[in-house]
């Protein structure tokens, strides 16, 4: 009997353990069912898109470092940016249930927006921009009244390097109200704490084509002064102190200006046409933004034109004794000057040569592009939006927005060495067929407007992409500043601001 009693106390306590059992394993079921549901879904802090959108947003920059268009700040328009799978394509595949992973979906969406990059730009005086136009500031702005007359770039030549002055332009036009209806690639802020970059409004090629000779009454001519002056400025700023000037953006587009001030305010991210008149210590391009030369012959409006229609095969039109890397052109004269199809002439932009330029270029299938006193010219830039292919022959040129822009689609490319063999070249040019030219041709079509300087700026033209190339250095000039600064505190206290500018080569 007492067996039977011990074996039913038994049971009991087995069946009790057991119940316990599954009644844990019911609760631990639904518990992680109901994470999951929370999980899943869309509207969740928790959701995969959120938690993910949350690690995006630790990896990536902060709002103090770029403002994007998906920002709230009152200072930018707000834009819809649709992402790279679009809108008609994510509302088709939720039918069928075939849409890509939402971490696809938001890499591709961050992938393409668009970058608005705040600038702050010192009020200098006008003697260093607008007043070399001639302009006189009225009242105490140093600045035109945008609402009104807009000072205009003097010099016909002159305009090739005026990136400085559509550049400034654009900035102050940012600050109107009514600017706030197109997108903007760069906006004017006025606290340099909040600026991605700081901007001197110094109109070095105009200073150097207008003021760089020295009159007999004066020991330096007024461009030096002017020089002495920015740097005796821009070192007494506390902008300039913080960075050492790495987060500065100066315009020197001209090869031959700043050549003075370059010696102290090299490391400024500079505007270059090109570094054929830069040691690689002071100016490369992994600091420094290339931009194009401004067009001096007008746009091919609705060209029509094809293959059979544009008879000349070959074009160069211009200097042909050059100094430097540009004594090329004279060995090529001699091997090109006989050839059929081929026109290879001297010419300058005085004395209807602009007009002769656009007339020679539109008939003509390629156009030559060969290095002169600097690796770079304006005739790159008179081609494209001529129409005209490219024939680029300089070995040393770097080009304006080429890490997003492949210039292999719309140019050719010869070696110096090879363009220098008897016939080479022209046998290579006389290869290209019909379609591939017109494959070119339509290319050039679409990308001239990245080459159009305007007032206001529009989305995608010259000013806007030079922005944009500025903005994506910014990671690059933001590590430099952060690891100067890192024995700063044990070496001056509790003043991190730089004490002096170390040597080229040095940062």
């Amino acid at each position: 009997m007492a067996e039977i009693t011990n074996v039913s106390a038994a049971i009991n306590v087995a069946s009790k353990q057991s119940l316990l059992c599954f009644s844990m394993t019911t609760v631990m079921f639904m518990t992680i069912m109901c994470i999951l549901f929370v999980l899943r879904s869309p509207f969740s802090e928790g959701s995969p898109k959120s938690i993910y959108q949350n690690l995006l947003n630790n990896l990536l920059p902060n709002s103090n470092y770029f403002t994007t268009l998906n920002d709230t700040n009152s200072e930018v328009q707000n834009h819809i940016v649709e992402s790279s799978f679009g809108r008609k394509n994510v509302e088709a595949n939720r039918e069928t249930k075939e849409i890509p992973e939402t971490d696809d979906i938001v890499l591709k969406c961050r992938r393409h927006e668009k970058v608005v990059l705040k600038v702050f730009m010192y009020d200098l005086p006008s003697e260093f921009h607008f007043g070399l136009t001639d302009w006189k500031p009225g009242g105490e702005s140093v600045w035109p009244d945008m609402k009104t007359k807009i000072p205009y770039y003097p010099g016909f030549l002159f305009l090739q390097h005026s990136i400085e002055y559509w550049l400034t332009l654009d900035l102050l036009n940012s600050e109107l109200p009514e600017a706030t209806s197109n997108f903007k690639a760069a906006i004017r802020v006025m606290n340099s704490s909040k600026a991605d970059i700081i901007f001197v409004p110094f109109f070095s090629s105009l200073s150097y084509n207008l003021d760089s000779k020295t009159s007999p009454h004066d020991k330096s001519s007024r461009n030096n002064v002017l020089q002495d002056k920015l740097v005796k400025f821009l070192r007494s700023r506390d902008e300039w102190k913080k960075s050492g000037g790495r987060d500065h953006l100066i315009l020197a587009h001209h090869p031959n200006s700043i050549l003075n001030a370059r010696k102290v305010l090299w490391p400024a991210t500079f505007i270059l046409s090109d570094f054929g008149r830069y040691p690689s210590n002071m100016a490369n391009v992994e600091k420094d933004v290339i931009t194009p030369y401004k067009h001096l012959v007008d746009s091919y409006v609705n060209d029509s034109s094809s293959f059979h229609s544009r008879p000349t095969l070959l074009y160069f039109q211009g200097g042909i004794k050059r100094k430097d890397g540009g004594h090329i052109r004279q060995e090529l004269y001699s091997l090109l000057k006989d050839e059929k199809g081929v026109h290879f002439s001297f010419g300058s932009a005085k004395e209807g040569g602009v007009k002769t330029a656009t007339e020679g270029m539109r008939s003509s299938k390629f156009c030559l592009n060969i290095a002169g006193d600097t690796p770079s010219s304006n005739r790159l830039f008179d081609a494209i939006v001529s129409h005209c292919v490219p024939v680029i022959i300089s070995d040393e040129i770097e080009l304006p927005y080429e890490d997003v822009l492949d210039y292999t689609e719309f140019c050719i490319f010869v070696r110096s060495t090879d363009a220098l063999k008897e016939k080479f070249l022209i046998n290579f040019i006389s290869s290209i067929g019909k379609d591939e030219w017109t494959r070119m041709w339509n290319k050039l079509k679409e990308v001239e407007k990245f080459f159009e300087f305007q007032f206001p700026s529009k989305e995608g033209d010259a000013v806007q992409m030079i922005w944009q190339a500025v903005a994506r250095k910014i990671p690059r000039i933001r590590l430099k500043t952060n690891r100067s600064r890192r024995f700063f505190r044990s070496l001056y206290g509790k003043d991190l601001r730089l004490k002096s500018i170390s040597a080229p080569g040095k940062s």
